[in-house]
């Protein structure tokens, strides 16, 4: 018998057959086919993918991921398939002539002749699987080398190692894909190796004396000194990885991380190179002794070096004087946070907010006024629905998008949508393949209204509206085959002068026959091959694709229609928005998608969670896309991508040009990413800033406005997002306290002379206390010299300002409106009230929250909202009115229009009824009892008294207050207090309106 392995001596084969004489090929034959499905089913997913690619005119993208995955797959697996089968025949070559003691198995010896019987194929089957376990794991790591590969500097030195920040955010992440598959290779060849001198007898740990022979003790040696000198690599390179590992207090190198870990991390590697050596100089001496010796020092000295060391200087060192310890790392920190989440321009401004407000206060935001939105893109999209459906099977996202359309000479907040088409809302009578994929193709048309108006009747005022489309958004291409809610695929288009099956609309522009549609759009994989046919046959796993005689030669199918995953194919290094958004750009209806890019590995700054940053009452509600759980520490909005509603056409602009991930990206997918300077001054004019990336950033606002470590560090003004009230009065759980969303709203600023769209929020204190403690905003006009520029609010803390929960639950307490939707919510009314978003703008040198209530009914088809009232606070005062102009000039006892005063108005709109000072003044008799209880238990005499005769004069005040005649004057809310069931203001109706709505119902 030959030593080598590919000489061993194989049985003869043998024809058998079966007692029927057929041959045994039945089961090759199934795999045989099972092989060639699974190989035809891989190729048509990477075929029809490149034909996707090529459709939408960025091919370079596919032939380079796909060219990456493909050289990481076949160098990675070939690495590990060709170490672990070299250790396996290296084994077997050396193995010994006689087993160094009996197998403990008859089974182990079967096991051995059966390798030597069929040598080949098994060292055929362990490299194969070797090649694609290693492959397949290294190819998923295509960005990681991608990045590494086309690395761009950022220009920023890291204070601590002195490396640019560029070697963390790529260079380190790929050494550490290559430390992993170092590890893998080596375990699995050791692996190999010890069950290939097991089965030979060359390695025997039952056996007296020896356990294992010369060359096995040769080739563990090699193995275990490689493998013990990675590891000496791993805790150089955990240096580098302190920068962004999470301490109690926050990310980066801590006190104790400086003097204690890093340090450690270094000796330990110098000891892990010195045994590594020792296992190599074990090929000469064939003893285990220093090997077993120094992996023993390896492994006390990581117990005492990495463990113990860093917790005894943490608990005797740091602990007793933290703040002073700590300081420069958390200055380090701060800076590198809101470098990383470019917060570095934050102003913070001290802000009164005021209670009161004077005329000329108001004269001066006069302006602002009407500009205030009111209509809710949250709330009012079923009456988007119901007016503007025209038939059942189109419809709108349920929240809408708030943009800027310049009608007239004004640029106005509108909220918009697209009418899209839905075969999931065909009756059951029209659903089948024909309608499904060939005829209900698109949708048609774009709904907008005013943002600050409402009808007579509280139904939106449409500056787009009806089908075919009419208003004052101009002329555009109305048919939407790309959108949020399109069908999964479409089979469109057709030769020139055949008779068309797409349905445009259902009737034609006088009424009359639906009109049909051929689409001509250049986007859509051509399918008139029957190759092509058979593909997305397979995989859409529907075979009417290649049967249908619909499928012409000039056919094509849409699919992966959605904005959103448009993007993330086109540039699959972003991470798009959650949620795209419709406009109107010279003539088209595009969607706009803000692109993301992100890394963990920015050195210092603080890491925080993608989707619980990101997260708030409207995510993965209807089309809102939930972020992925994932956690990052730098995020930059690089990209602005415009998807095409007509031919799904994707256009990428470079967003922020100084961004050096972006540049990386850039360098990796040349010409895919068009300069800033091509953006058209139309499409301009409808950027914003982005959602998501706002909501990160005020997420680290809370705790980063502060810039003093020691105040950073005792947490004494750490602020948070408040709850949605209108989520838990909707009947969310309030135990879950999901965030407020932000707000698009035009406001003014202070010091700003004219108004800007800007993106805000609120804060209130960290503790349990719901009062304001600071409003946010920003530059949300792309137009604007200050985009991006975050403004914050702060307000005195020595002032009870109401937060937006406090405010709600007034609105909701308060008499007045209490009385006026006291008919709305009555059980026989058939109807509720539903409370809108509420907003908060700085008004008059305060802040004024604006919130509509809307009136929809609970039951039977067609309900939908309709705005009834406008609610609206400033300081201690409350009101509402059937129109935002009302509300406010009973809320400031001034026409905020002229600036004059209101005449037949009291002086004091928020003069309490006399129920109502009966019960603060009990309540506050009470609480003076309480206090003079606890007073006298405490022995504080003094402290006693003050608190009874604090008791003694609220109760007369009760008394008083309880002998006073009832008064006629109207409540702070506009409504008499002593007519509670007659409502000064008419009761919304809930039935039908006498005169038609302005347009059509469908």
């Amino acid at each position: 018998m030959s030593d080598g392995v590919y000489d061993m001596p194989e049985e003869p084969r043998r024809t058998s057959r079966t007692s029927g004489g057929r041959p045994r090929a039945l089961l090759p034959t199934i795999a045989t086919l099972i092989v060639l499905l699974i190989l035809f089913s891989v190729f048509t997913d990477v075929w029809t993918q490149r034909l996707w690619y090529r459709s939408v005119d960025l091919g370079s993208v596919f032939s380079t991921v796909l060219g990456t995955r493909v050289l990481l797959f076949v160098v990675i697996g070939l690495l590990m398939a060709a170490a672990v089968v070299a250790n396996i025949i290296i084994a077997y070559r050396t193995r010994p002539r006689v087993a160094l003691a009996p197998s403990p198995s008859p089974g182990f010896e079967r096991y051995g002749d059966l390798l030597q019987q069929r040598g080949k194929i098994a060292i055929g089957v362990i490299a194969t699987l070797m090649l694609v376990f290693g492959g397949s794991a290294a190819s998923g790591e295509w960005k990681v080398f991608l990045a590494w590969r086309n690395r761009t500097p950022f220009g920023v030195t890291d204070k601590h190692f002195n490396k640019d920040i560029a070697f963390f955010v790529f260079d380190y992440p790929w050494l550490r894909v290559l430390l992993g598959f170092g590890y893998s290779i080596v375990l699995l060849s050791l692996v190999a190796a010890i069950i290939t001198h097991y089965l030979y007898g060359g390695f025997r740990p039952s056996a007296k004396g020896q356990k294992a022979s010369g060359a096995a003790q040769v080739q563990f040696s090699v193995l275990l000194g490689l493998l013990v000198l990675l590891k000496a690599f791993s805790y150089w390179l955990d240096r580098y990885g302190l920068t962004t590992s999470d301490s109690r207090l926050f990310t980066g190198i801590s006190y104790t991380g400086d003097n204690a870990v890093l340090p450690s991390k270094e000796i330990l590697a110098v000891i892990a190179v010195l045994c590594a050596g020792l296992f190599f100089a074990n090929v000469v001496r064939r003893t285990w002794l220093l090997p077993g010796v120094g992996t023993v020092v390896l492994i006390l000295s990581a117990i005492l070096l990495g463990a113990l060391w860093p917790a005894a200087l943490q608990q005797l060192r740091v602990r007793p004087s933290e703040p002073v310890r700590e300081a420069p790392y958390i200055s380090k920190n701060i800076e590198a946070t809101r470098q990383a989440y470019d917060l570095e321009g934050t102003q913070v401004i001290n802000y009164p907010a005021k209670s009161t407000a004077t005329p000329s206060d108001l004269a001066g935001d006069a302006e602002v006024l009407p500009g205030i939105r009111l209509i809710d893109p949250s709330v009012v999209g079923p009456t988007f629905e119901q007016l503007q459906q025209v038939r059942g099977f189109y419809s709108f996202p349920t929240d809408l998008d708030v943009d800027r359309y310049k009608i007239g000479d004004k640029v106005n907040d509108t909220v918009i949508a697209v009418r899209e088409v839905q075969v999931d809302r065909l009756p059951a009578g029209q659903r089948n393949w024909n309608n499904d994929h060939t005829v209900y193709t698109h949708g048609y048309g774009v709904v907008a209204a005013n943002g600050n108006q409402r009808a007579a009747d509280g139904t939106p005022v449409w500056s787009e509206k009806d089908l075919p489309p009419t208003g004052q958004l101009g002329k555009y291409e109305p048919r939407i085959y790309f959108g949020e809610q399109s069908p999964d695929y479409s089979i469109v288009g057709g030769p020139k002068g055949g008779q068309p099956v797409e349905l445009d609309t259902p009737e034609g522009t006088n009424g009359g026959d639906p009109t049909l549609n051929t689409y001509t759009g250049k986007g859509g994989v051509p399918v008139g091959s029957f190759f092509n046919r058979l593909l997305y046959a397979t995989k859409f796993r529907d075979a009417n694709i290649l049967l249908s005689s619909r499928v012409n030669p000039e056919s094509k199918i849409l699919y992966d229609r959605s904005p959103r995953e448009r993007v993330e194919k086109a540039a699959p290094w972003l991470t798009p928005d959650g949620d795209p958004y419709p406009a109107i750009v010279d003539g088209q209806v595009v969607w706009i998608v803000d692109g993301y890019t992100t890394s963990a590995n920015y050195p210092y700054s603080e890491k925080v969670a993608l989707d619980d940053s990101t997260r708030d009452t409207t995510t993965g509600r209807g089309t809102i896309a939930q972020q992925p759980s994932e956690e990052i520490n730098y995020i930059r909005n690089s990209v602005k991508a415009v998807v095409n509603a007509y031919d799904g056409s994707v256009e990428l602009y470079a967003w922020d040009e100084s961004d050096p991930v972006l540049k990386t990206w850039m360098k990796a997918f040349p010409d895919t990413v068009k300069p800033r300077s091509d953006i058209s001054p139309a499409l301009m004019a409808h950027l914003r800033y982005p959602e998501d990336m706002f909501k990160v950033q005020r997420d680290l606002l809370a705790k980063y406005h502060v810039q003093d470590s020691t105040t950073w560090y005792q947490n004494s003004d750490l602020w948070r997002v408040p709850a949605d009230p209108t989520a838990v009065s909707a009947g969310a759980d309030s135990s879950a306290q999901i965030k407020q969303p932000p707000f698009y709203l035009s406001l003014r600023m202070p010091g700003e002379d004219v108004p800007r769209f800007s993106l805000t929020s609120v804060y209130v204190p960290n503790a349990e206390r719901e009062n304001l403690t600071a409003f946010m905003a920003v530059d949300a006009e792309a137009t604007s010299p200050d985009y991006g520029k975050f403004r914050i609010l702060r307000l005195p803390g020595n002032v009870q300002i109401p937060g937006p929960g406090q405010v709600f639950n007034k609105f909701q307490t308060d008499e007045g409106i209490r009385t006026a939707l006291l008919p709305i919510n009555q059980p026989t009314s058939g109807a509720r009230a539903q409370f809108g978003n509420l907003l908060t703008l700085p008004l008059g040198g305060g802040l004024l929250y604006v919130q509509p209530v809307y009136s929809v009914r609970t039951s039977g088809p067609g309900s939908y909202p309709v705005l009834r009232y406008v609610l609206v606070s400033f300081g201690e005062r409350v009101a509402f009115g059937s129109t935002l102009s009302e509300a406010l000039t009973k809320v400031f006892n001034t026409n905020v229009s002229t600036g004059e005063p209101t005449p037949n108005q009291p002086t004091t709109p928020n003069q309490p009824t006399p129920n109502q000072t009966v019960k603060q003044a009990l309540a506050e008799a009470q609480a003076a009892y309480a206090a003079a209880q606890a007073a006298l238990q405490a022995g504080n005499l003094g402290e006693y008294q003050k608190q009874v005769a604090r008791m003694k004069t609220a109760i007369d005040r009760a008394v008083a207050a309880g002998n006073a005649p009832t008064p006629s004057t109207p409540s702070p809310s506009g409504a008499p207090t002593n007519t509670p069931s007659t409502p000064s203001t008419p009761a919304p109706s809930t039935a039908a309106p006498s005169s038609p709505p302005s347009s059509p119902t469908g």
